[in-house]
């Protein structure tokens, strides 16, 4: 399934390809720099709690396990965005998966969370195990909030004051898909450009 390659909507050259605990240290600094792009995230500037040790650590376990997944998005060699999906061991909740994604500011608007987000959802219907997905998005993220509902995500819930940024509490939509929802989008896959 992995690597992809694909174009950004600007015909850019796209690779998506797993995580690996060499990426560690680098991938602290990507963290560190995006965390102050956007307020949207769930970490500040100065928050992301992982050492480079515990996130190589993190990185190996994810790539070993069915239920984990934590893809990097590359335009031109250049990290553009990340994206980690996972679920729980325990069989009562290993059906259902939560995830995160970052893009990096200097490649909004090209399609990588579309793409990042494809090869979540291929990975997840191929997987076997998961069968919903979640997330937690602020709810004034509207560009976020259409792209999760384009790819098939529903509201399911709100948590109000869940946030706190700058002063400010925010509310977060909770918001799944179920698998049969997901749909097969492998011919859609393909050398397309993401819209």
């Amino acid at each position: 399934m992995f690597p992809r390659i694909l174009k950004t909507r600007d015909d850019q050259h796209l690779v998506i390809r797993e995580a690996e605990a060499s990426d560690a240290a680098w991938l602290l600094a990507y963290f560190e720099r995006v965390s102050g792009e956007t307020s949207f995230l769930s970490f500040g500037p100065g928050e992301f709690e992982m050492t480079e040790a515990e996130e190589a650590v993190y990185l190996d376990r994810c790539r070993s396990a069915a239920n984990c997944l934590y893809v990097l998005a590359f335009v031109d060699q250049t990290l553009a965005g990340t994206l980690s999906c996972s679920s729980s061991n325990r069989q009562r909740l290993s059906h259902v998966a939560e995830f995160g994604i970052t893009v990096a500011r200097a490649f909004w608007g090209r399609g990588i969370g579309d793409a990042l987000m494809d090869s979540m959802l291929d990975w997840a219907k191929a997987s076997g195990i998961i069968k919903k997905i979640n997330l937690k998005v602020r709810a004034d993220n509207a560009p976020a909030i259409k792209l999760y509902k384009k790819k098939g995500f529903e509201v399911e819930g709100v948590l109000k004051k869940e946030n706190f940024v700058d002063g400010v509490y925010h509310d977060l939509l909770h918001m799944g898909v179920w698998s049969e929802e997901i749909g097969d989008r492998s011919e859609e896959i393909g050398d397309r450009r993401f819209e």
